[in-house]
């Protein structure tokens, strides 16, 4: 580092200092990050060579002192009880540089004068846990907090399969901690977007703040919906009878804990190092996101003798893997207005090549995200792949930025129709208030209606335009007035085409009321919670009819939900839509006699699908439904069976390996059911 005049050191320190503090908060609290990894760790950098050239203004509040804090007092809706850390929880020191690794080693080597090996480990991406076991049972699961403290989140972790509430076994501590991180694989991260894009809630930037969000939900039942999964990596205690780390943690497994598979032990620095290589390509196959690799001193003698610096261990370190990144001109920034009124900025960008893919476009999520990046017009920006999978803009590079650069404006009026802009208190999105007369909100719930999974009328978003702009649909139940005479005379319409489009609109009136529930188009209303609605109170007018607290009581059901569908409910469109479309004949109650079960083959059963099968995933869903049985998301101790078709989730395959689960055959299940 080039050496500096004392008063620009000074000045620079400081501004390091708030800048860092900042994003610790935007990433611990927020989970809302507005930079990478890597431009963190080289802000953290710099501000490490600066206090080193001048530890005179170097304080002991500095965030190179203390770990990055996920506690937010006094923030609304938040009650977890804070517990303070029996050992303090802290962060490691890490590298992006091969030679520091070396040094790594050289510095243990001044220290110990015998022969040592490392443990090598994958470094998960998601959110630090702290558990404590008591007599083989859970006591109490804390986050990292600021290192000292953590808030208590055991309601929430007692949701998560992977984690026992019971250890089983010989040896166990009468107490002792486990440390790990709890994660968000792939998949259910795709889903839960997927999710919260139905219901137009701000999407997870990647699946580690989707993990720590999840972490800190209010109601511990939604957990149970989120896939997360666990893995610990660090046992402590008092007389602990290990020799080594890998001997502690090899105990922990056979008790039931989670613990990595993919850990390696290495005599020598050079060995961490082939491990690191290793994994570096591998990475990118495995079914949940890594950012690094830890190496840690495996005797835990030497560990003790190593001790600790005032922010992390000196036995240890990690090895960040570089984000795979592009950077590419900004061209334009559209408004979108999804069919809730919601708006969404998207960055339109010269196309470039990104983890095997073009990418073209990536969303800025909204207003907030825009000024945080100080985005321009003409920007050079750089995208990267949340979790190797959604592109995102993470900065820009201020020194390519065109002199005569403008910041895109934000509407403040909608887009589409004109209509001021609203922010409520609690979102970061902008919504365009003028739900009935909107076009594209109009035009969007029309779309949603019709869709596979909700109605499934054969009217894509063509048919939708031209109905639209023929006067002839403006709420959902217009769709039951049309007439033969008025498709024909659509152009490129023949006969044959109306009488496909009418068949679809009576085959419609038999589509089960959980479907009809969710194609009403309820804001935060998506295809499950209108399967748990729909179940729960079997009609709409007794989900009309029911209170606030009623509603939260139910799984799944939060304050957002609850007041979205009341007021929906009190509205004047609603009551009327709910009217009409009952005339029209549409399922507005649960069918009892549809839902009679055609035996009782897996009652009390457990079944994870995964893998391609001779019919849809979700008709094998029904199916076991039918039968009595229950469907899961992911592999645990309580599932039945693992139901594999071709290509098969390999890491589910290997959890049902590791636990004993028994697979399934598409052939097996049939003659199971009674089937072919």
């Amino acid at each position: 580092m080039a050496k500096i005049g004392k008063t620009a050191a000074k000045e620079r320190i400081e501004f390091l200092k708030k800048e860092l503090e900042r994003h610790n908060y935007n990433y611990y609290v927020l989970n809302a990050p507005a930079i990478s990894d890597f431009e963190f760790d080289l802000l953290m950098g710099e501000l490490q060579g600066l206090e080193k050239l001048y530890p005179e203004y170097a304080t002991e509040d500095s965030p190179t002192r203390h770990v990055g804090s996920d506690l937010a007092p006094g923030a609304k809706g938040t009650d977890f009880v804070q517990v303070a850390h029996r050992w303090p929880m802290l962060s490691l020191g890490n590298t992006y540089a091969r030679e520091e690794l070396y040094e790594f080693d050289a510095r243990i080597r001044k220290t110990v004068d015998r022969p040592w090996s490392y443990s090598c480990e994958l470094k998960f991406d998601g959110t630090a846990i702290c558990l404590t076991y008591k007599d083989g049972r859970l006591l109490r699961a804390l986050t990292r907090g600021d290192g000292t403290k953590g808030d208590d989140v055991t309601r929430n972790v007692v949701n998560i399969p992977a984690i026992p509430r019971q250890l089983h076994g010989e040896g166990i501590p009468t107490e002792f901690e486990i440390r790990g991180e709890i994660y968000m694989p792939f998949e259910a991260f795709d889903r839960l977007n997927a999710e919260r894009a139905e219901a137009e809630l701000e999407p997870f930037a990647n699946p580690r703040n989707a993990a720590s969000g999840s972490l800190k939900l209010q109601n511990p039942a939604e957990m149970r919906t989120r896939g997360l999964d666990c893995v610990l990596y660090h046992m402590l205690g008092e007389n602990l009878p290990f020799k080594t780390h890998i001997e502690a943690l090899e105990a922990a497994r056979s008790w039931g804990l989670p613990v990595s598979e993919y850990s390696r032990r290495a005599d020598t620095i050079d060995e961490a190092v082939a491990y690191i290589d290793a994994w570096d390509t591998r990475r990118k196959t495995l079914p949940f996101a890594t950012d690094g690799i830890v190496i840690k001193v495996n005797e835990l003698d030497l560990q003790r003798q190593l001790g600790f610096t005032a922010k992390s261990p000196r036995w240890a370190t990690a090895w960040k893997f570089k984000p795979e990144q592009a950077c590419t001109p900004l061209v334009s920034v559209d408004y979108q207005v999804g069919r809730t009124g919601a708006v969404t900025p998207v960055a339109n960008l010269e196309p470039v090549l990104l983890s095997g893919t073009v990418v073209k476009r990536a969303s800025l999520h909204n207003k907030d995200q825009m000024d945080l990046l100080d985005i321009h017009i003409g920007d050079w920006v750089y995208v990267e792949k949340g979790g190797e999978i959604i592109p995102k803009i993470t900065g820009v590079d201020p020194s390519k930025r065109p002199q005569d650069a403008l910041r895109p404006a934000f509407p403040t009026h909608c887009p589409d129709c004109g209509t001021p802009l609203v922010r409520d208190e609690d979102e970061a999105r902008h919504y365009c208030p003028n739900r009935e007369s909107c076009p594209v909100q109009i035009k969007g719930r029309f779309i949603h209606f019709a869709g596979r999974k909700a109605m499934d009328i054969l009217a894509g978003d063509a048919t939708v335009e031209a109905l639209y702009d023929k006067g002839w649909i403006h709420t959902l139940p217009d769709l039951y007035d049309l007439t033969r005479e008025q498709l024909i005379s659509l152009e490129g319409w023949q006969e044959r085409s109306a009488d496909n489009f009418l068949e679809s609109l009576e085959a419609s009136k038999r589509v089960p009321f959980e479907r009809v529930l969710y194609a009403l188009g309820i804001r935060h209303v998506g295809e499950q919670t209108a399967k748990t609605l729909a179940r729960h109170f079997g009609s709409i007018d007794a989900l009309m009819a029911a209170s606030r607290e009623d509603l939260v009581q139910i799984e799944d059901i939060g304050d957002t939900v609850a007041d979205s569908i009341l007021e929906w409910s009190a509205s004047e469109a609603g009551r009327q839509t709910v009217r009409r479309l009952r005339e029209a004949g549409l399922q507005m109650a649960v069918d009892e006699n549809a839902t009679v079960r055609l035996s009782d083959m897996l009652e009390g059963k457990t079944i994870v699908v995964s893998g391609n099968f001779s019919i849809a995933r979700e008709a094998l869903k029904a199916l076991i439904e039918a039968h009595g049985g229950k469907n899961a998301g992911s592999v645990s101790s309580k599932t039945s069976w693992l139901l594999a078709g071709e290509k098969a989730g390999p890491e589910k395959l290997r959890k049902a390996e590791k636990l004993g689960i028994p697979l399934l055959t598409e052939e097996e299940f049939n003659a199971m059911i009674g089937g072919e």
